[in-house]
């Protein structure tokens, strides 16, 4: 099969149809030989922080040359992942360091104000987690920052943005597979309490700021994110208001932020988006579903999708070729790596291929390549954490207070 480079593909090359096989085969190039690797500092060594590290040990041109984190047993767990990266409780000891040229900040949300500003201000590029920020006013402190440190590469953790099987099926929704889109869902689904234990009450309450309603974007912020936002970005609209309503239906154990959510997104074109979000249950885990006159689209995982057509709706031509997959009295033409190969008939849908990365390598990947060629505008960059950020955070606020909330399009520019 005839590849498609890499550097195309990041600087906007347009795939649709049975293109869609293509992109999803993309994993490795070579690293220019005219470059050094990148000298990266990751900021944050808790779960997120040591995902990122294993990723980034996979990611051609990423040399991880230091790691900082306030509480020292992560600091030891860093010299046994990474033993040749130094080590550092305060983070700007990293910034202080002329040799490191990127900075990766994974640390809780309301935590990264600071140092990205910091970091910007020393010259590092900054890949920072999302959401970006878990107030408006440092959302647009870091995005006005990140927007006049314009020689220097800024991207936001809004990992499937950068993912081919995303960017694919992207391409295939905006040329009209749809028809005219009716209605959205979506949910995001785990049985966790979210609650960690610490034999030090500081650490404990370190360790829960999600459960902490000054500092939290709760679960609509901290673990729906990533889906609303392929939501509007799939759909090519903001939404202009948001309905929402919490609970604690299953942990209750002193918290206030609500276990289980449910929320209503309006759109400019009338549209509406729910999406429900659980610390309850683990049904169905997360999905997100776009419905129209045509077909219906379905994302499951790491961005596996299926199409599933109306009888009404005309032939494409290529689905003659795809495989076919069964959802109970609804089939599915798939819209995944090799879906359109005869040879791949028979392949499983459930089980994850091989020659495929997880969302997260190729945001990384992105911020490597950006690196290599750029800088240029990533496919996250800080107008697009801007926006993400101010529909979670509204979002939050109306399922904490219960109420309607308008979502000004002030919030989503710095004017």
């Amino acid at each position: 099969m005839k590849t498609v480079s890499r550097r195309a593909f990041l600087m906007g090359g347009a795939l649709s149809g049975a293109g869609l096989v293509r992109a999803a085969n993309i994993k490795t190039r070579s690293w220019p030989n005219s470059r050094d690797d990148v000298t990266i500092g990751i900021i944050g060594y808790g779960p997120q922080g040591r995902e990122i590290t294993d990723t980034l040990l996979r990611v051609p041109g990423a040399k991880i040359s230091a790691i900082c984190d306030t509480y020292a047993p992560m600091l030891r767990r860093a010299q046994r992942d990474v033993p040749e990266a130094t080590r550092h409780e305060d983070y700007r000891e990293i910034l202080d360091d002329q040799d490191i040229q990127a900075v990766i900040v994974a640390t809780p949300t309301h935590l990264h104000r600071d140092i990205v500003i910091h970091a910007l201000e020393a010259g590092k590029n900054v890949y920072c987690e999302a959401p970006m920020a878990s107030s408006i006013d440092d959302a647009k402190l870091i995005a006005r920052a990140a927007r006049d440190a314009s020689n220097q590469i800024f991207q936001v953790g809004q990992i499937y943005r950068s993912n081919p099987q995303h960017r694919s099926v992207f391409q295939f929704m905006r040329s009209g597979a749809i028809g005219k889109p009716a209605m959205a869902r979506g949910q995001w689904h785990a049985k966790n309490s979210w609650r960690r234990a610490s034999p030090s009450s500081e650490r404990v309450r370190e360790l829960n700021w999600r459960l902490d309603p000054s500092v939290s974007t709760g679960l609509i912020g901290e673990a729906a994110l990533l889906q609303l936002d392929v939501a509007y970005w799939v759909l090519g609209e903001l939404p202009v208001s948001v309905n929402g309503f919490g609970q604690i239906m299953l942990w209750d154990d002193g918290r206030v932020i609500p276990d289980t959510v449910q929320t209503i997104f309006e759109f400019p074109s009338g549209l509406h988006l729910t999406f429900n979000a659980t610390l309850a249950s683990s049904y169905e885990d997360a999905y997100e579903v776009y419905m129209g006159d045509n077909s219906t689209i379905v994302f499951r995982d790491r961005g596996k999708a299926w199409m599933f057509k109306e009888v009404d709706s005309l032939m494409l031509g290529w689905e003659v070729y795809a495989r076919k997959d069964r959802f109970y009295k609804e089939t599915g033409i798939a819209l995944l790596a090799n879906a359109t190969q005869l040879d791949a008939q028979n392949a499983d849908p459930t089980v994850d291929d091989p020659n495929i990365e997880t969302p997260l390598w190729y945001a990384l990947q992105e911020f490597m390549d950006n690196h290599a060629f750029g800088p240029y505008p990533p496919a996250a960059n800080w107008e697009r954490g801007l926006e993400a950020a101010a529909i979670a955070i509204t979002a939050n606020e109306s399922i904490v207070e219960r109420t309607h909330k308008t979502i000004d399009p002030e919030l989503y520019t710095l004017g």
